[in-house]
């Protein structure tokens, strides 16, 4: 049998290992996933109808501050979930169950991949879950053509794959799952610092080139513009470098760390 049969098999396998371990161990996943459900309660029902103002003017109503935090609370919901793979990478290494699949004669690729794949599911399953109750309090996209949520849908996918492979990665160079989970957490604070609850242009003058420019406002603004029909710019072409030079940088750092000589 050629390598590349073995190496989906191989994958499939560890594929189906991780998703086993996340079904009867969901309460990372779901801890992970309370930060960005909170934050969208939190601003719609506590700061909405302040927040719609500062953001629409005197006549905008809370329904406007929910179509310009949804994009937001979507690509943060990637950053909090992918954490996860962190974690369980991390408990792999420092359990030895790597360094055991390592001496097996299996694809080597193959628990990176399965580990990926599994990732980026359970995200998706996760924007589902938060998208569905942002629609159950009020969001609402009447303009986008199928062509804009299937483009909004790709690009969601893209960026969870660029930080899942920033997270696996992050797992292996981590001494143990708590490190793993407190180097990960810039993929928290990062939304933070975006344009996901108040827009870049009202932030002062010397931060804002790190809001405009790092990873998730690109992204989050390229999904506004998909979605509600606001202007795109620059920041379509923006998003997808950034996605795809993590999605490099991840899988490089991913390689060479699971390649090192165990000490």
């Amino acid at each position: 049998m050629s390598s590349l049969p073995l190496a989906v098999r191989d994958a499939h396998t560890m594929l189906r290992r991780n998703l086993l371990h996340a079904r009867r161990y969901p309460s990372m996943t779901l801890s992970l996933l309370l930060t960005p459900i909170m934050l969208l309660l939190l601003f719609v029902y506590i700061f909405g109808d302040v927040m719609s103002a500062g953001i629409g003017g005197a006549g905008a109503d809370r329904s406007d501050y929910i179509a310009y935090l949804v994009p937001g609370l979507l690509m943060m919901t990637i950053g909090s979930t992918v954490i996860g793979a962190a974690v369980s990478v991390s408990m792999d290494m420092s359990e030895g169950v790597i360094a055991r699949f390592r001496t097996m004669a299996i694809h080597r690729g193959s628990v990176i991949i399965g580990h990926v794949v599994g990732s980026v599911l359970q995200v998706l399953a996760s924007l589902v879950l938060v998208g569905a109750i942002a629609v159950a309090i009020g969001f609402r996209s009447t303009d986008a053509t199928a062509l804009e949520w299937l483009a909004a849908f790709g690009l969601l996918a893209l960026f969870t794959l660029a930080l899942t492979w920033i997270a696996v990665g992050t797992g292996l160079a981590s001494p143990n799952p708590e490190a793993a989970s407190n180097m990960a957490m810039p993929l928290i604070l990062l939304p933070l610092i975006s344009s996901a609850f108040i827009p870049a242009d009202t932030m002062p003058g010397w931060f804002r080139p790190i809001a405009e420019y790092q990873p998730f406002t690109p992204a989050i603004e390229t999904l506004r513009g998909l979605l509600l029909g606001t202007g795109i710019g620059h920041n379509g072409w923006l998003a997808v470098a950034w996605c795809v030079a993590l999605t490099v940088l991840g899988h490089r750092w991913s390689q060479a760390q699971f390649n090192r000589d165990p000490k």
